[in-house]
């Protein structure tokens, strides 16, 4: 028998993962587990696990405890201490207040913002049940904040008095940011900033108010001087954990962690309308050691979406960084653009990314790595195994050529002939794939560009399995780049790309490209 594992644990929250062979998001059949501690008599909880990702709550800060699940070695561990408890109702929260009231979310931002100050190193503020609706709350280093079931803390519907975040801090480090470039932003209606040791955890939700305010409506502009707001937004933290709870109808990207290290998101649940502008599920920029486990998405844009900021548009590079080590696991990505994206802001690098024993169920495509020239910066050694793409429309694809911003359709982006290589020309080289499966193909298994000065090198595909294609497929384009033909039910399609797979019936012999002639007629 397997032993399960910790992944994060806190005071008074432990993920847990039941690593069940062939098990991706659920575990084959629900299993019945009870938690005792030596410390005490009897069984302490009980229940029934129907995922890989277990959460356990309510558990009591310092403490020992064994956990026993059918099928599974016993795990024992111990929780966190806990310096003290703060309670936000004490600093006078006033709960079930509207929306648009701007001076009652004002007012319930204070009482937060002195709850917060209060809590000493170590310790948690408590966020009891109920509907609190707040203007932006930032935490501290070494804090817990814990959202109980039943509770909701909610953004004002309008942004009449909303705090802006500048795009830079006094010592010119970027805080405010914008597709991978320093600009001012909305704050987020929970953040951070240079916190360490930091825990978002519980059974509550955090709600964005995207879907009742007018944030949905400029998705691109600027409005007031600044960028539209995040759900929840990490600039420059370390050691953070974020444990089991919901975060919904966020005003744009739904958790953006900006620059951080060592964080650890697990058995989250992340939701956005399908037709939400940019909503992203969890996309980790300049970060390095992430975790992501256990996370249910269905959003309104990619749902990871792993990045590395973008290159100025006069080769401005000051505020790049890499990205290394984002291991994805055991994940559900029900609905959005893509299941697991890399860029295209990937400008400082992306290095080390893996995702693995997930579901994608629904999503436009699958693996998508994308790119352009100007980007500059390397995309390597990605990593997919054993994972289920179901009902995805495009189920792998790499794309160097991918018409994002205002120039992206300009000649010099597009073009198919070899162009200088500078500071400018991005790279994608290593990506591994292994042991998927695909049903309801639509468009394409794989689709592969890469640009004729730098194409894409060393794809390698092994095991992969098409068992079905969906008969209701319209041809299309699989990327999003000019002169791409539309393809229905494709297997791997390249262009100058190196792909190696040990099925070669599943390499096709057709192109990427219409020829220029089919182009412009």
């Amino acid at each position: 028998m397997t032993r399960p594992s910790i992944i994060a644990h806190s005071a008074r929250t432990a993920a847990l993962c039941l690593p069940q062979p062939g098990a991706l998001y659920r575990l084959k059949s629900r299993t019945v587990w009870r938690l005792s501690s030596p410390d005490e008599t009897g069984v302490l909880q009980h229940g029934e696990a129907q995922t890989v990702v277990t959460l356990l709550h309510e558990l009591r800060p310092a403490t020992r405890y064994l956990f026993e699940v059918e099928g599974f070695q016993p795990l024992s561990f111990q929780t966190a201490p806990c310096a003290g408890v703060v309670e936000a109702t004490d600093f006078g929260l006033v709960a079930d207040i509207a929306p648009d009231d701007i001076e009652g979310a004002r007012s319930n931002a204070a009482a937060l913002c002195e709850a917060v100050a209060a809590v000493p190193t170590g310790g948690t503020l408590h966020l009891g049940p109920g509907l609190w609706t707040s203007f932006p709350l930032r935490l501290k280093s070494q804090m817990t904040l814990h959202l109980a079931e039943g509770a909701t803390l909610q953004a004002p519907s309008v942004r009449a008095g909303w705090p802006v975040l500048p795009s830079h801090d006094h010592n010119g480090r970027m805080l405010g940011s914008w597709e991978g470039l320093p600009a001012a932003c909305f704050n987020a209606p929970v953040n951070a900033v240079q916190a360490d040791n930091l825990v978002i955890e519980g059974r509550g939700v955090f709600d964005g108010s995207g879907d009742r305010g007018d944030w949905w409506s400029w998705p691109k502009e600027t409005r007031d001087g600044a960028r539209r707001p995040r759900g929840l937004h990490l600039i420059n933290c370390r050691d953070v954990a974020l444990l089991g709870f919901t975060i919904r109808n966020a005003p744009s990207w739904t958790i953006h962690p900006q620059g951080c290290a060592r964080l650890t998101a697990a058995g989250l649940t992340i939701v956005a309308p399908a037709d939400s502008p940019n909503t992203d599920g969890f996309n980790p920029e300049s970060c390095r050691e992430v975790v992501i486990a256990g996370v249910r998405f269905s959003v309104g844009d990619d749902c990871i979406a792993v990045k590395a900021g973008k290159r100025g548009p006069n080769g401005e590079a000051d505020h790049l960084a890499e990205t290394r080590g984002v291991r994805v696991s055991h994940c559900l990505m029900e609905r959005g653009h893509g299941g697991l994206v890399i860029g295209s802001e990937m400008s400082g690098g992306v290095v080390d990314v893996s995702v693995e024993d997930c579901e994608m169920i629904g999503t436009d495509r699958g693996l998508r790595l994308k790119t352009r020239r100007g980007r500059g910066g390397s995309i390597t050694n990605i990593v997919m195994r054993r994972v289920l793409l179901d009902g995805v429309e495009t189920a792998l694809s790499a794309n160097a050529h991918y018409h994002c911003d205002a120039d992206g359709h300009d000649d010099w982006v597009q073009c198919r002939e070899p162009a200088v290589v500078n500071s400018g020309t991005p790279l994608i080289d290593g990506v591994i794939i292994e042991d998927v499966e695909i049903r309801g193909l639509a468009h394409a298994a794989g689709a592969f560009l890469g640009l004729p000065e730098a194409p894409i090198r060393n794809v390698r595909i092994r095991r992969l399995k098409i068992t079905s294609s969906n008969p209701a497929a319209v041809a299309t384009p699989p990327i999003m780049a000019d002169r791409v033909r539309a393809m229905r039910h494709e297997t791997i399609v390249s262009e100058r790309a190196e792909v190696d797979c040990d099925d070669p019936s599943l390499l096709s012999a057709a192109p990427v490209s219409l020829p220029f002639d089919e182009m412009l007629s």
